[in-house]
């Protein structure tokens, strides 16, 4: 991950944001609620692992344009 230097301010903070929601939905061991009934699931833990996939693209992504958006980065 970069420092923020101008044009890329707005994606470090993006990206720590990210990181924040991943360490939370990380921290919410999504498994553990597999072994109770169902009608006890405070969530349903399917959907913190579509939300987990979806911050890594996110992540991801981010990072991608961090390093096109640097000077002599390639921009697709």
């Amino acid at each position: 991950m970069s420092t923020p230097n101008g044009e890329n301010e707005f994606l470090y903070e993006l990206h720590v944001e990210i990181e924040e929601e991943l360490i939370t939905a990380e921290a919410s061991h999504p498994e553990e609620e597999m072994g109770r009934p169902v009608t006890e699931w405070p969530y349903d833990p399917t959907d913190v692992e579509r939300e987990k996939i979806a911050l890594r693209v996110l992540r991801d992504s981010v990072e991608v344009l961090e390093d096109g958006s640097r000077p002599g980065g390639d921009v697709a």
